[in-house]
């Protein structure tokens, strides 16, 4: 290995914490940015300061019974499994709470400046909305990407790489019981709150559609930001969690003996969340229709990564890999690298195909609600049949493919660009 080669793999987990780091920064930018912005009237202040106050009752009490579970659970981790993994645990859990947290108070400030935003331009509406969703995400790419490489590097100096990667594991766990607890309680709770405003609000009051004189509005809207804004938060940084921690057991157990294996996930990350930052600095410049200039957001983000994937890979596998025994070329990674986010461009598009008003599908349930429900409630489920056809065939096409890449690698590699991906978290509930 040349010395280049050699000062991009010692250098490439610090990389990975700066970046982190700097996603972060940008995150505090945009929580400072959505703050400054205007509030609306009194009545909105009115209304947005309910459903804050009954979000962080809620969360409150949520954090007392996950904290209960949590303690349990780090106590067998310490005296049955190791002490690495149950602090992993506890780092993993704590992260992934504060991302949720954080983001959950944004959302609600959001919330009200995007309703104000609206009364002067959609695309007002649209940076403020995004911006505060883009909160939610650099969190959770700046915590996840950060609290790894963090662990990973004291871990390793402590007790060895291939234990401290081992370790991670427990780190991965701690964010899967918070978004256990964080998207079902939260999605259960604002499902009982919109039937409830339904039946009393609509049916036996006579009140409009999320009519905030109605108890169980307020109570819904706690319902979406404790559920889609802080359950997502927890959700997405599990998934991100396992996802890096997922693709460097692969380069340990396929790719032994090969340090690369082990950095090349983190340089990924921290290019990626450099490429999300391009994204979200796009949005707020872009002028167009909203969905156009999201969609560019989108784009940039995968061409900076795309473009900045390919000498990470070659520099830090000059000499290619050997995968179940055959040589493959920087170019089979770099190219596994970019099915992750080809699939994300992919599945965004099938997304927009089956939910947007502006294709068949839509207007197709929308003509089918001229004869009644009936006809709506099955015209409705065939297409959500539909929707999920093409989407797994991708899938299994993305696996086939990247595994003829770089084999189990690859496929993680592939996951590794999907996850980092700004598309996400710019569909964060921010309403």
């Amino acid at each position: 290995m040349t010395l280049l080669a050699l000062s991009i793999l010692n250098l490439g987990v610090p990389f990975s914490m700066v970046c982190a780091a700097i996603g972060l920064v940008a995150a505090f930018l945009l929580i400072a940015a959505v703050i400054r912005s205007p509030s609306g009237t009194e009545r909105m202040r009115e209304i947005s300061a309910a459903v804050q106050e009954g979000a962080k009752a809620y969360l409150n009490r949520q954090v007392k019974t996950i904290s209960a579970i949590a303690v349990v659970i780090f106590l067998l981790l310490f005296f049955f499994k190791d002490h690495p993994t149950a602090i992993g645990f506890v780092i993993g859990a704590f992260c992934s709470l504060a991302a949720g947290f954080i983001g959950m108070r944004v959302a609600v400030l959001a919330n009200v400046r995007t309703a104000q935003a609206a009364t002067v331009s959609r695309l007002n509406a649209l940076r403020m909305g995004f911006n505060g969703g883009s909160v939610t995400g650099l969190l959770v790419v700046g915590l996840a990407l950060l609290s790894v490489s963090i662990f990973y590097t004291i871990a390793a100096k402590l007790i060895g790489s291939d234990a401290a990667i081992r370790s991670l594991v427990g780190l991965a766990l701690g964010g899967s019981l918070i978004s256990v607890f964080a998207r079902l309680g939260g999605g259960i709770y604002t499902k009982a709150a919109d039937v409830g405003a339904d039946l009393v609000g609509k049916i036996e009051k006579g009140l409009e559609e999320d009519d905030p004189r109605n108890p169980a509005v307020i109570a819904d809207n706690v319902g979406d930001n404790v559920g889609d804004c802080a359950g997502m938060a927890a959700d997405v940084f599990e998934t991100y969690a396992v996802s890096l921690v997922g693709a460097i057991l692969a380069g340990l157990l396929t790719l032994a003996g090969n340090p690369a294996a082990i950095v090349y996930p983190f340089v990924l990350g921290g290019i990626s969340v450099l490429g999300a930052i391009c994204g979200v600095v796009f949005v707020n410049v872009a002028r167009g229709r909203p969905a156009a200039v999201l969609m560019g957001g989108v784009m940039i983000n995968a061409l900076v990564s795309a473009i900045l994937f390919w000498p990470a890979t070659r520099d830090l596998f000059p000499g290619g890999v050997t995968v179940g025994g055959v040589l493959r070329s920087p170019a089979h990674l770099y190219f596994a690298s970019l099915v992750g986010l080809i699939m994300t461009a992919l599945i965004v598009a099938l997304t927009n195909y089956y939910t947007s008003s502006n294709f068949r599908p839509v207007q197709k349930i929308a003509y089918a609600s001229e004869t009644g429900h009936a006809t709506n409630i099955i015209a409705g489920l065939a297409a959500g049949e539909h929707a999920t056809a093409l989407p797994v065939l991708c899938i299994g096409l993305a696996i086939l493919v990247t595994f003829h890449f770089a084999g189990l690698y690859g496929i993680a590699i592939a996951v590794i660009g999907r996850h980092h991906h700004l598309a996400r978290f710019i569909w964060a509930d921010h309403r």
